[in-house]
């Protein structure tokens, strides 16, 4: 845990690691509280931007400090076989956000519906808050957590969104890209522009990957 980036494309995870099981959740006004909020349209609420903190004890004059704006884009997430992709036009990330079976085994020319998720590595951004909104009514989830260094694999929780709404993430708050339930997804993101990111490798920390189960969360939609 030196700064070092994570390995986005390449994650080189062992195999034969324990999966941990993520609680899948209907993403409300309620059960979002303090992990962020619900959207009702892609520009319904302003991103925070947090000011830069001060070095010594004098204080960062109030008028400065939060002026880096905010970067627009489109975050998609697609399964490629049994892996899947993400890309930011907002920042120009490209990543493997998850599998859906052993990543040692993952065949990009599989076809079937995934049954799951396999999550390797979260983040969040002390800088300021991340939305997502759906292009399309597809619903998708978002794995989050609450803020603080020592988070751990059991603090996840897999929020579950229909696609008639968006969602909102405070700053500090852990999360991944948004993961669709089928084949694809686009969202429109809006982030602080610094876009500066503390990120949680599963495998490397703890020995094991995060697991969604879409077969749940597609009972949950009905």
């Amino acid at each position: 845990m030196d700064g070092t980036p994570p390995r986005y494309l390449d994650p080189q995870i062992p195999m034969g690691l324990e999966w941990v099981t993520m609680p899948v959740v209907v993403a409300t006004d309620q059960s979002l509280k303090g992990y962020g909020e619900l959207l009702a349209s892609p520009n319904d609420r302003s991103i925070e931007i947090v000011r830069w903190p001060a070095k010594g004890w004098r204080p960062v004059d109030l008028d400065s400090g939060d002026q880096g704006g905010v970067k627009e884009g489109v975050f998609e997430a697609t399964w490629v076989g049994q892996v899947l992709l993400g890309s930011n036009q907002a920042v120009g990330g490209e990543y493997v956000l998850g599998y859906s079976c052993e990543p040692s085994f993952a065949d990009r020319n599989f076809s079937l519906r995934p049954k799951q998720v396999l999550l390797w590595h979260a983040n969040y951004h002390p800088d300021g808050g991340q939305s997502f909104f759906p292009r399309s009514f597809v619903p998708f989830l978002v794995p989050l957590a609450l803020p603080g260094d020592d988070v751990l694999p059991r603090h996840f929780v897999a929020f579950l969104f229909d696609g008639t709404n968006g969602l909102y993430i405070h700053p500090d708050v852990w999360h991944e890209g948004i993961f669709p339930l089928d084949q694809k997804i686009q969202c429109d993101d809006r982030q602080g522009a610094v876009h500066a990111r503390v990120s949680v490798e599963f495998p490397r920390e703890f020995g094991c990957l995060l697991r969604i189960d879409l077969e749940e969360a597609r009972r949950l939609l009905g």
